[in-house]
This record gives C-alpha cells, sequence and structure tokens, in this order.
C-alpha cells in the first residue's frame, strides 16, 4: 500500500517513513499545503496522513479540497494539536481518524490499518483468487496452499491486482503504487515485473492469469468457477 505523508518536520517524515515501511507501506512526503494538493489531484493513494500546522497554511485545506471533490481516500489526521475541538473540527470536515502527538507508531500503524480494512477499502489480511492466496502479512504467495517465492515488486503487483480482481487496473495507477514519487521508472518496468509475475504463476500451476489490455492497464483473471473474492480473515 502506498501512502502520502503530508508532513513538514523532516526528521519526524524520516521515522514515519522508515516505521511505516517496517509495517509494509510505502510512503511518499510531501510538505506543504500546496504541494499536498497538487499531487493528491494527480496521484490516487490508498490514504493519506496529514499534519495541519504546515508552512503554508492549515493542512485542513487539503482535506477540504480532497473531500470537495468526493475524493473518499482515507485521511487520518497526525498533528500536536489536541483539543477537543480541533479533534470534532477535522472529523466533521471529513477525516477519517484523528491522532495527537506525541504519539506510538505502533498506533499509527495499527489505526491506518484498521482504516484500510473498512469496507470499500484495500486492506484485508488474506486476499484470494482462483488457486492463488497471498498473505498480506507474510507477504507471502500460495498456488493451492503451495507457498512460492516471489520478489517484493512481484507481491505487490500481484496484491494490486487481485484488490482489483475482474477490473483493469491501469499502468499510470500501477506505477503510483509500486513507485510513487521517489522513484525515477523506466518506461517498460511495470511490463517487466507483470511478464515475471506472469510466468512465475503459470509454472507454479495458477488458474489465474494476467491479462495486458493494451494502451489501458492490467486485468487479472481466473476460471468462473473457481473465482472467489477477496476475503479478510477474522481472527
Amino acid at each position: 500500500m502506498r501512502l502520502l505523508l503530508i508532513e513538514d518536520n523532516e526528521q519526524l517524515s524520516q521515522l514515519l517513513t522508515k516505521e511505516l515501511e517496517a509495517a509494509g507501506f510505502a510512503a511518499d512526503v510531501v510538505t506543504t499545503v500546496a504541494e499536498g494538493q497538487r499531487i493528491l489531484a494527480a496521484t490516487h493513494y490508498s490514504a493519506v496522513v496529514l499534519d495541519l500546522g504546515l508552512p503554508d497554511g492549515d493542512g485542513i485545506g487539503v482535506l477540504r479540497e480532497l473531500r470537495g471533490r468526493g475524493d473518499p481516500t482515507p485521511v487520518l489526521i497526525l498533528t500536536a494539536r489536541d483539543g477537543v475541538q480541533d479533534r470534532v473540527m477535522g472529523l466533521r470536515t471529513g477525516a477519517d481518524d484523528y491522532l495527537a502527538k506525541p504519539f506510538a507508531f505502533e498506533e499509527l500503524v495499527a489505526r491506518l490499518q484498521a482504516l484500510l480494512r473498512r469496507p470499500g477499502n484495500m486492506l484485508g489480511l488474506a486476499l484470494r483468487f482462483g488457486n492463488v492466496t497471498l498473505d498480506t502479512v507474510a507477504q507471502q504467495v500460495f498456488v493451492d496452499d503451495v507457498p512460492q517465492l516471489f520478489s517484493a515488486r512481484e507481491v505487490a503487483v500481484l496484491a494490486i491486482l487481485m484488490r482489483r480482481s475482474g477490473r483493469v487496473m491501469s499502468k499510470k495507477l500501477v506505477v503510483d503504487h509500486l513507485f510513487g514519487l521517489s522513484m525515477d521508472v523506466g518506461s517498460n518496468a511495470v511490463e517487466v515485473y507483470v511478464h515475471r509475475l506472469r510466468k512465475q504463476l503459470a509454472e507454479a500451476g495458477a488458474n489465474v492469469q494476467i491479462h495486458t489490455i493494451r494502451g489501458v492497464g492490467y486485468l487479472i483473471s481466473a476460471p468462473l468457477a473457481s473465482q472467489e473474492d477477496v476475503h479478510r480473515r477474522s481472527a
């Protein structure tokens, strides 16, 4: 999952990025209201972590603009403003959660995971499609319950496609989720990962197929009798 972190404290943003990566998230960082608005207008993220006290204005403006155009991306406000009225205003403006600084990294990660497990969002503990299962916690792929060895990028591509099984996933959205703003991506990087993933799935006996929709993106399919919706395993 790729997140957008809007935070102007460089030391904190570096620590957050490290902790989020350890929890299986990738994060892009911007430091101002203007940058946040510009990036969110052009790029899709799984969630946004939003500071309010930014150099060029109140971060609440990012949230207002996002909700004003009907964008449902989950937003967690992370701020030093811990008053009741601040929390109420943030939630009423459209934030999905509100966490005051100082905070525990473990709690931040748990709150993000909870947001993304809500109906309509993207995080499940186990994804199943056809005879393929992806454990999103262990980042382990199984075909007919037999563990398979895939690279981290290949697992990420598979997760993106499985979460949108039956729908075409644009190449741009795949690039955004895999690389975000932090890397200079070659024009055929995604094609390389998809090719490897397609080959390894076939060799493992998977009954799912990844189709390239020329000029649009990618689609994962499986025989109708074996399709199974994305599930979250309950504890």
